[in-house]
C-alpha cells in the first residue's frame, strides 16, 4: 500500500565504484572483494524502502541461436570412432562436416536437449578443440536514415562532421548489434504532445485499444494530444524515430511504443496537477518509462507522490537536470532531486566530451550525461518536418537519449526489476574526465555497455603460492582489458584479449608472485 504523504528529501551520496569488481591479493592469502558495483547507487535510498533482488540470469526477447544445433571443431589427430561414439551417446546427429575447416561438424540436438547443456558436453569431452551454439547472425546494422548516414546525430554515432571527439558519442552502432527493439516496451512521453502522424514517428506510436488513441491531453481532458510546440516531438524522436525507412532521422531505440501524454502548453508551461493526471494515466495504461525533459526549484510534495505512485508500478522516470549551470545539490531541482530509486537524472555533454556550459550538474543529484548540443530530430510543424542546428540544445534532449537506452534495456532484460535496470545503466557508463565529481557515476551513456552482460573477475586459484589466475567472464566475443594497481588508484592495463564463444578468457600474472599487493580489475575495451 502506497503511502499518501511521502516527504521529498536531498539524496544522500551513494557508494559508487563505476567499474567491475577489483580482486585483490595480500602476502599469502588471495581474496575477493565485495564492491558494491552500483547496488547502493540507487536502491535502498533514503525514503525508498526498498531492497533490490539478487539479479536474475541473463535473458534476451528472443533467442541468440538456434536452439537445435550447435557446432564443434574435433581435435587434431582426433579418434574419429571415440567421436562417433559420443555423438551416439550424446543422440547429436552429424548434419555436415567442412572437410576445408578442419573437420568442423553441424550437429544436431535430441529432442528435449539444451545448447548449452551439450556445448558444455562436447567441451568437456577431451575430443574437441571448442563446441559453440550456432548463433544468429543479421546483415549490417547502420540505418540507412540519412540524418545518421551524414553524420548529423553525432551523439549516436560520431563521424568526425562538426569536430569533437569520436569517443563522445553513446556506442549506438556497437549497441545494436545486440539489440535494436523494444516494440512491446512503452515509453510515455510528458511533454507539449507529439505529432503522431510524422513520417518518423508514426509507426512507433503506441496505440490505446480502448479508443484508438496515442494518449492522453491533461489540458484538455481529450485523447487528443497533438504538439503545438514542438518539443515534444523532438524528445520522440530522439528515443524512438524509425529506422531503416530512408527518411530523416533515426531513434535510440528503432521500435519502440510512444505514449503521448500532454501536460504543457504552447508556452511550455505546465502545472503539477496535469503533469500529475499525465503520470497516472501512464500507469495505468502500461508505460514501464516516462520521459520527463522538464523541471522547476521548486519543490512539491504532490509532485513527489505521483512520481512515488510511478515507483510502486516500477516505472521508471527519466529526468532532465536543468540548464541554468547549477549544482543541483546546493540548489535542487525537481524531479530530478527527489530521493526516489526509480529516478534517473541526465545532465548534457558535447561533441567534445565536456560537460555543457549551460548543464546543471550535481555530485548525488545527477546519474550521469548524455549528448545534449547541436541535436536534430523531428519536428512538429509537417509531417516530414526536421530541426536542429547549435541553438538546439538542452539537458532536456540528452533525458531522452537515456530513456531511448532503458526502453532497450527492458527489452533485452526483461526479467530483471527497475533497480536492477537502472543499476546496469549506471554500471555501464563510459568515466569521462569532465564528468567526475559531477555526477554519480562521473560518465556518459554508452549503449553498448549497457545491453552486454556485466564483466566479471573471479580468481582461480586457492594456492597460497605460486602466480595469481584469474578468469574473465563478459558474453562471448568481447574484448576486455585486465587492469592492475597496487592501491585502487592509478590502474594499468596488464593484458587484453576477446572472449570465446562461451564468454570467457583466463589470465596468469606471472608477476604477482614478485609483489606483496596487488588489485585487479576488467573493464570493456572501448
Amino acid at each position: 500500500m502506497v503511502s499518501s504523504v511521502f516527504q521529498p528529501q536531498a539524496k544522500p551520496k551513494p557508494a559508487f565504484d563505476g567499474r567491475s569488481r577489483p580482486i585483490w591479493s595480500v602476502g599469502l592469502v588471495r581474496l575477493i572483494t565485495c564492491a558494491a558495483l552500483a547496488a547502493a547507487a540507487h536502491s535502498a535510498q533514503a525514503g525508498a524502502g526498498v531492497q533490490t533482488p539478487a539479479a536474475p540470469a541473463l535473458t534476451t526477447p528472443s533467442p541468440a541461436y538456434r536452439q537445435d544445433r550447435i557446432l564443434i571443431l574435433p581435435k587434431p589427430g582426433a579418434d574419429q570412432d571415440a567421436l562417433a561414439s559420443f555423438h551416439a551417446r550424446q543422440g547429436c546427429g552429424v548434419l555436415h562436416t567442412f572437410k576445408t575447416m578442419g573437420g568442423m561438424q553441424i550437429l544436431s540436438l535430441p529432442e528435449g536437449q539444451t545448447v548449452e547443456y551439450c556445448v558444455a558436453r562436447y567441451q568437456h569431452s577431451g575430443l574437441v578443440q571448442y563446441a559453440e551454439p550456432d548463433y544468429f547472425r543479421q546483415l549490417a546494422v547502420t540505418p540507412n536514415d540519412p540524418a545518421y548516414t551524414n553524420g548529423t546525430l553525432w551523439g549516436l554515432n560520431n563521424l568526425g562532421q562538426g569536430g569533437g571527439t569520436p569517443d563522445a558519442d553513446i556506442d549506438a552502432p556497437e549497441g545494436w548489434e545486440v539489440l535494436t527493439s523494444a516494440s512491446n516496451i512503452v515509453v510515455a512521453v510528458l511533454d507539449t504532445g507529439v505529432r503522431a502522424t510524422h513520417e518518423d514517428l508514426a509507426t512507433n506510436m503506441w496505440v490505446n485499444p480502448a479508443d484508438g488513441g496515442h494518449g492522453w491531453n491533461a489540458l484538455t481532458w481529450a485523447n487528443d494530444p497533438a504538439d503545438d510546440e514542438g518539443h515534444g516531438t523532438l524528445i520522440s524522436g530522439i528515443l524512438g524515430a524509425a529506422a531503416n525507412n530512408g527518411k530523416g532521422v533515426v531513434g535510440v531505440a528503432w521500435r519502440v511504443q510512444i505514449m503521448t501524454c500532454k501536460c504543457f502548453n504552447s508556452n511550455r508551461t505546465g502545472s503539477d496537477s496535469d503533469i500529475m493526471i499525465c503520470v497516472e494515466y501512464a500507469r495505468d495504461h502500461g508505460a514501464r518509462i516516462i520521459n520527463a525533459s522538464w523541471g522547476s526549484y521548486t519543490n512539491s510534495c504532490c509532485l513527489s507522490n505521483a512520481i512515488y505512485s510511478a515507483r510502486s508500478a516500477g516505472i521508471i522516470v527519466v529526468a532532465a537536470s536543468g540548464n541554468d549551470g547549477k549544482d543541483i545539490d546546493a540548489n535542487p531541482l525537481y524531479p530530478a532531486s527527489y530521493a526516489l530509486d526509480n529516478i534517473v537524472s541526465v545532465a548534457a555533454t558535447t561533441r567534445s566530451d565536456g560537460l555543457a556550459t549551460f548543464s546543471n550538474y550535481g555530485a548525488t543529484n545527477v546519474h550521469l550525461a548524455a549528448p545534449g548540443t547541436d541535436m536534430y530530430s523531428t519536428f512538429f510543424t509537417a509531417d516530414n518536418m526536421y530541426l536542429g542546428g547549435s541553438y538546439l540544445r538542452g539537458t532536456s534532449l540528452a533525458t531522452p537519449y537515456v530513456t531511448g537506452a532503458l526502453a532497450l534495456m527492458l527489452a533485452r532484460f526483461p526479467a530483471e526489476s527497475y533497480q536492477q535496470i537502472i543499476n546496469r545503466l549506471l554500471n555501464a557508463t563510459d568515466p569521462v574526465p569532465a564528468l567526475a565529481g559531477r555526477c554519480v557515476t562521473g560518465g556518459r551513456l554508452n549503449l553498448r555497455n549497457a545491453l552486454s552482460p556485466p564483466i566479471r573477475l573471479r580468481l582461480l586459484t586457492g594456492a597460497t603460492n605460486g602466480p595469481v589466475q584469474l578468469r574473465v567472464s563478459a558474453g562471448p566475443n568481447r574484448t576486455c582489458v585486465l587492469q592492475a594497481a597496487p592501491d585502487l588508484t592509478g590502474w594499468s592495463p596488464i593484458f587484453t584479449n576477446t572472449t570465446s564463444s562461451a564468454g570467457t578468457f583466463d589470465y596468469t600474472d606471472t608477476q604477482s608472485t614478485n609483489l606483496a599487493r596487488r588489485f585487479y580489475r576488467a573493464v570493456s575495451s572501448l
